[in-house]
């Protein structure tokens, strides 16, 4: 039987004016209704829809499958009917795209260098051998995990960065995975998480909040054939709030796979506000409460997170919660204009996965943290790297805002 939002997404389009290009991403389609007109965007990821059935059950709307059909239009010719699919383009800025692409490699050990000098070094012993140098053992560590080599593999790029005089002595190849064992090591990777978005700070002032798992190495435990139960990857969970214009990751937390996302909203919002000055965020359902929203208010921004089916615009100690609810109701379109910036930060995990994997060697817990985390400061310094070019932004790291 075929599935009803696809015959009635169907019919939407037969009628031939029920649908309008506003640009190349962007399409406006009338209510069967006749009582309104949704809006359905395309990203690299998929389709959004600001009708209320794609809000709160996700998936195809019958919006969505309209302007899928719209795209593909059927033609009577001489040879019979044909399809003509229209191809979706998407803008950048292929200039600066193409030459910092070409720099990366380069540009990303001299950022390396410059941002692993935040770190203080620690005090040196008085007896026996001296201590390896915190900054270089970081720097070490973050290169292998930006080159996806293995640990032995990767050492000839330690040798290649003190010929370059970027680091004074090349560790052993196994002092990275040494180090990222080390519980101490996890706050001083946030910290150079935060400093690595902060040269984007005069360019991004929109953020979206979201997770996305991360596979391990390790497995579950299971009872194997006498309960029918197979092992299964182990997997991590990043939380992170990322801008919508670089997609540069502000501020992340790890947790394991089956934590909350909510609770997680308010310590990433309050952490990004330390180095960026906040206009709106965007979240979806997971995150709707109203000490969300008051802590996106208090940080000087506005949130946009759709509210759940059953939620009242009583304000429960909490007059933002009832003004937004408000607004929602009654401007919806332009809510969801400033809600659709959320599908940005899909983009940024997908680049993430896409760059360096989505899957931990690390088969050490402490050692997974630290690893993730030394993939998104590897991502932002790409970001870092692309805005130079499109912006021409000079990074500096060691200063952040009090």
């Amino acid at each position: 039987m075929a599935d009803m939002r696809d015959v009635r997404g169907k019919a939407i389009a037969d009628q031939g004016d029920q649908i309008k290009q506003v640009n190349d991403r962007s399409f406006k389609v009338k209510s069967q209704s006749g009582k309104g007109v949704y809006e359905v965007k395309a990203t690299p990821d998929g389709m959004t829809c600001t009708c209320p059935d794609f809000i709160y059950r996700g998936g195809k709307c019958k919006h969505i499958q309209a302007t899928r059909y719209y795209l593909e239009i059927e033609k009577d010719t001489p040879q019979g009917t044909v399809t003509e699919k229209v191809h979706l383009t998407y803008s950048q800025a292929w200039n600066a795209y193409n030459e910092a692409q070409k720099a990366e490699v380069h540009l990303f050990d001299e950022l390396l260098k410059d941002l692993v000098k935040a770190i203080p070094e620690q005090d040196q012993q008085t007896m026996g051998r001296p201590r390896l140098s915190l900054q270089e053992t970081l720097f070490c560590a973050i290169q292998k995990v930006y080159s996806q080599l293995s640990s032995r593999r990767a050492h000839s790029l330690f040798n290649n960065a003190v010929e370059r005089k970027q680091i004074g002595h090349a560790p052993n190849f196994n002092q990275p995975s040494i180090l990222f064992r080390n519980p101490e090591i996890t706050p001083v990777l946030h910290k150079l998480v935060t400093l690595s978005a902060l040269p984007v700070a005069g360019i991004e002032e929109d953020f979206a909040v979201d997770s996305t798992g991360f596979r391990t190495t390790t497995f579950n435990a299971y009872e194997g054939a006498k309960y029918g139960q197979k092992k299964e990857h182990q997997w991590v969970k990043a939380h992170l709030c990322a801008g919508v214009k670089t997609n540069v990751v502000a501020a992340v937390a790890i947790t394991d796979a089956y934590s909350n996302d909510s609770p997680q909203f308010g310590p990433l919002v309050r952490k990004t506000a330390e180095g960026f000055t906040i206009n709106e965020i965007s979240a979806d359902l997971a995150y709707s409460s109203r000490r969300n929203l008051q802590t996106v208010e208090n940080a000087g921004g506005k949130a946009y997170v759709p509210f759940k089916k059953n939620a009242t615009g009583r304000a429960g100690g909490s007059a933002i919660w009832k003004k937004m609810f408000h607004y929602f109701q009654l401007n919806r379109d332009d809510f969801m204009d400033h809600y659709h910036k959320r599908s940005n930060i899909e983009a940024t995990n997908a680049a993430i996965k896409r760059k360096f994997g989505e899957t931990l060697k690390s088969k050490n817990p402490i050692a997974q943290v630290n690893e993730l985390l030394a993939k998104i400061i590897a991502y932002n310094l790409t970001v870092v790297i692309h805005e130079m070019y499109e912006n021409g932004i000079n990074p500096e790291f060691l200063g952040a805002r009090n």
